[in-house]
């Protein structure tokens, strides 16, 4: 569709105002973070000295970001395969006509109406000794003692205290790729799903060589974001456990705001920012690339 040079003179006119200010407090900060990030910028006096690569070397050589780094990686890989499980199980109830669908479709969706702030407050009451899970085992004649985030009990490289915020980050994030698994769901024409009922296929079968090939593409566009998200955890794990003991529940952004906010290491902080700006777009970038591609074809 044709349109005027002159109607695109006045939209860039328009959008120039908003992508100055976006360029500004988006690019224009990671591009000063990136520039303090070299620096031996370590106090509250700015200190704009280069030192090269220094602050990434210490982050790496130290004990307590390697120990973030692994708690990242193990938090992301049981919460995506949680949430992906668990969302297609109960999308899957909801596809085949569970009766008082909207409610607990409702239901389902609740949690993600919630901050990460609220749902860490409610999890850590949860999981109290003394008020939460615990005591409701004892009211019933179990003795359990166990402590959720506190522990620093590990199996393989795996600290149990990490599953308190796993299982917390699922019940919340369940919900949305039960949505999106359900809209792929709905999707599908029936005449396809008879069609292979008709041959004698069995429920599992229909599963596994209709339904999941269909909604693979749902299926990577959940990972994506469930990756993003737990990249960036930060509010749930402040507000549900800290660090914790020995680290067990410590992640890159507790460490940035700690380094930063509190032990005014500015530099230090700065490069926290650029290694998690770095582990997000080595998630983002390939799904970016594929979309477009796809859109091409």
């Amino acid at each position: 569709m044709y349109c005027p040079k002159k109607d695109i003179k006045i939209g860039l006119i328009i959008l120039f105002p908003l992508l100055a200010i976006l360029f500004l407090f988006v690019y224009g900060f990671i591009a000063w973070s990136l520039r303090v990030s070299f620096t031996d910028w370590n106090s509250i006096i700015p200190n704009m000295k280069w030192v090269g690569f220094e602050n990434y070397r210490y982050l790496f050589q130290s004990q307590r970001f390697q120990t973030d780094l692994r708690n990242t990686l193990y938090f992301t890989l049981f919460f995506i395969i949680i949430c992906i499980i668990g969302g297609f199980f109960l999308s899957y109830l909801l596809y085949a006509k569970l009766k008082a669908e909207s409610l607990f479709r409702t239901v389902y969706l609740f949690p993600l109406s919630l901050s990460f702030v609220v749902t860490g407050v409610l999890w850590r009451w949860i999981f109290n000794p003394e008020v939460g899970l615990n005591a409701l085992l004892q009211m019933i004649g179990f003795k359990a003692e166990f402590g959720w985030f506190t522990s620093t009990y590990s199996i393989g490289g795996f600290n149990v205290a990490l599953s308190s915020l796993i299982i917390a980050a699922s019940w919340q994030y369940m919900g949305y790729t039960m949505a999106m698994f359900l809209a792929g769901l709905r999707s599908i024409p029936d005449q396809l799903i008879e069609s292979a009922q008709i041959d004698g296929a069995g429920e599992w079968r229909i599963i596994q060589s209709i339904i999941l090939p269909i909604i693979k593409p749902i299926t990577f566009s959940a990972m994506i974001v469930l990756g993003h998200v737990s990249l960036k955890i930060f509010d749930l794990a402040y507000a549900m456990t800290g660090k914790g003991p020995a680290f067990v529940t410590d992640f890159p952004g507790l460490f940035m705001f700690e380094t930063t906010f509190r032990g005014n290491h500015y530099s230090e902080g700065a490069a926290i920012s650029i290694i998690m700006l770095l582990l997000v777009a080595v998630v983002i970038v390939p799904y970016l690339v594929s979309t477009f591609k796809s859109e091409d074809v």
